[in-house]
């Protein structure tokens, strides 16, 4: 038998390991996400002063059901539009070690046609 670490214990290496290549500036933040299994979350990050610029949440939308991809689009337009509202126009897509379908491509895809560039 094997002891194989845990999926969130994976996942958090690999956010680290794509962490080490990737920050975010006060001009280009870092959308940085996180997936529970009852919402979503995001923030744009600038991590010169390690400060967040702007975030948004399924829970902050008071969203009915926070953990579909439905929800996930909801969030995606409204950090789009926070961060068009605050000037910033390109971003670091960060998936923080999720794999990119589901609600993270649902995320990413909504905050694109929403005006982010990345």
């Amino acid at each position: 038998m094997t002891n194989k670490p845990s999926k969130n214990v994976s996942r958090l290496r690999r956010h680290a390991r794509v962490r080490a290549k990737i920050s975010g500036t006060a001009e280009k933040p870092r959308l940085c996400l996180y997936r529970s299994n009852k919402n979503i979350e995001v923030q744009l990050i600038d991590d010169v002063k390690g400060v967040t610029l702007v975030a948004s949440s399924s829970v902050a939308l008071k969203l009915e059901n926070g953990s579909n991809i439905e929800a996930a689009k909801a969030v995606g337009k409204d950090v789009a539009e926070k961060a068009l509202k605050a000037n910033i126009k390109t971003i670091v897509f960060d998936r923080s070690g999720y794999l990119y379908h589901g609600r993270v491509k649902a995320l990413a895809e909504a905050a694109r046609e929403a005006g982010l560039a990345f």
